[in-house]
């Protein structure tokens, strides 16, 4: 289980709602290649779609329009990135908001059990603090044969920038991500079947190591770390980090990598096992159970 502060982070995102999709490219990418696995759901038409962590909102609606008779819910724990959904007129038609939003913690979804045909996700499952706990709620929200489908930061994203704070000896910037095992590993023990991990790798450049840090206060991604450093970091140790980062400088700019894992996998039938560190445990619904009943 990591270490994140998650009221630091939510201030961070609700900061940044009304310049996100400005600057958001790789985000709305990552998104766009997502929202193709789509497919995996077949010929259904869901009923219900949850957009988990959705921002100001531009997958859910591209999910409406995939499935114009479903009800998509877009979940965010920031009120101002909900509030970007709100503000565009193409978000409405008449008699009927095309996407609801929902104020709301993805790692407690405030759901009834089996309410939701597909999750969603984009980029928001890294900043969970209990991974394994999440997917269990994920699962107990998905009706059985439901599709779970998120993408996530891995472990090597921002490498270079955390390794020239590293030279520096000035801390990691940077919020640890579950690796592609890792992942794996949960949603098996979650329950979830017919799980598939693939992961991309971007390289983005920059012309400084200020605008990278600018960018990323610009999308709401902060250090969140609970033990991140709380002093201010002095200039001398900034100088450090610069030229650290500054040997890696090819035609001009400096290069930052973004490793992200996608992940998809189905809900269950009911009362198949989930694991914990003892092993299995069976869960059955109770309807499910044959009652002999003795004559009197």
């Amino acid at each position: 289980m990591k270490s994140i502060d998650t009221p630091r982070l939510r201030r961070a995102f609700g900061r940044a709602a009304h310049r996100y999709d400005a600057v958001a490219a790789l985000q709305r990418e990552v998104a766009t290649r997502l929202l193709d696995q789509l497919d995996a759901f077949g010929e259904r038409k869901p009923e219900r779609v949850f957009d988990l962590g959705c921002g100001p909102g531009r997958a859910a609606q591209a999910i409406h329009e995939r499935w114009p008779k479903a009800d998509v819910l877009a979940v965010d724990f920031a009120l101002p990135m909900l509030r970007q959904i709100d503000s565009d007129a193409r978000w409405w038609r008449p008699g009927r908001r095309c996407v609801q939003p929902v104020c709301a913690d993805i790692a407690a979804l405030p759901f009834v059990e089996g309410s939701g045909d597909v999750l969603f996700s984009s980029l928001c499952v890294q900043w969970i603090v209990d991974l394994p706990a999440a997917l269990q709620g994920f699962r107990r929200v998905l009706r059985p044969g439901g599709l779970l489908l998120f993408s996530t930061f891995g472990p090597d994203t921002l490498c270079e920038l955390r390794d020239a704070f590293a030279q520096a000896e000035a801390g990691d910037p940077v919020t640890p991500f579950a690796r592609m095992q890792q992942i794996g590993d949960a949603l098996q023990a979650a329950g979830f079947r017919d799980p598939v991990l693939h992961r991309d790798r971007f390289t983005l450049t920059y012309p400084d190591v200020t605008a990278l840090m600018r960018e990323l206060r610009a999308i709401g991604a902060n250090n969140a770390r609970m033990d991140r450093r709380r002093s201010l970091t002095g200039k001398a140790r900034m100088r450090r980090v610069f030229d650290a980062y500054e040997t890696l400088r090819s035609d001009g700019s400096l290069p930052s990598t973004w490793e992200v894992i996608y992940a998809q996998a189905f809900a269950p039938q009911p009362g198949q096992p989930t694991r914990d560190d003892d092993g299995e445990i069976a869960r059955v619904p109770i309807s499910e159970i044959p009652i002999r009943r003795r004559n009197r």
